[in-house]
């Protein structure tokens, strides 16, 4: 491998085009949307990042269950692409916490700008602009929970039902071109 198109081939084919990273990411914020339903706000922020840390393991048990190796050569260097928006997702974590000790309402939809903001990345890191859509779809439903000062379980719910559609069309569509 020495091209772009290559590296981002062999990116799709060893994670199933990111589907069941975003499928298990929604799971996360749905169970983050019960918890802030039923119980407590608070306690759902830690759910969320508690969650979090499991959605690239189960993602990767996932992608090696069904068949892709869910991981990519060393010399990929869109692994490292990949890592940097890690990194930077988490560096932006805190902000959204200290949103949420000023008000609770605040914290799902900057946790979702920062994700879907992390999204975007993986049209380079995939080589699809579909991610732009769903980075696009992310960032709308944190502006409506913003604008209209949804609950958190409100916009927790949302965000997870972006990321389980999203996930699961784009496995059904993608998984045959692996």
């Amino acid at each position: 491998m020495s091209t772009l198109p290559e590296f981002q081939s062999e990116m799709r084919r060893a994670y199933l085009w990111g589907s069941t990273g975003i499928v298990t990411s929604g799971v996360v914020w749905l169970v983050a949307a019960l918890v802030a339903y039923l119980r407590d706000p608070h306690q759902a922020v830690w759910t969320l990042f508690i969650g979090a840390g499991f959605i690239a393991p189960v993602s990767t048990l996932i992608d090696r269950a069904l068949g892709a190796s869910g991981k990519h050569s060393s010399g990929n260097p869109l692994g490292r692409l990949g890592m940097e928006g890690t990194i930077f997702m988490l560096m932006c974590l805190p902000a959204a916490y200290a949103l949420s000790l000023h008000r609770m309402e605040w914290f799902f939809p900057a946790v979702l700008m920062v994700i879907g903001g992390r999204y975007l990345t993986f049209a380079t890191l995939f080589g699809t602009r579909i991610y732009w859509v769903l980075g696009a779809l992310l960032g709308l439903t944190a502006v409506l929970g913003f604008r209209l000062s949804l609950p958190p379980h409100a916009t927790a719910f949302a965000g997870a039902a972006v990321e389980i559609v999203f996930g699961l069309v784009l496995f059904s569509r993608k998984r045959g071109e692996v």
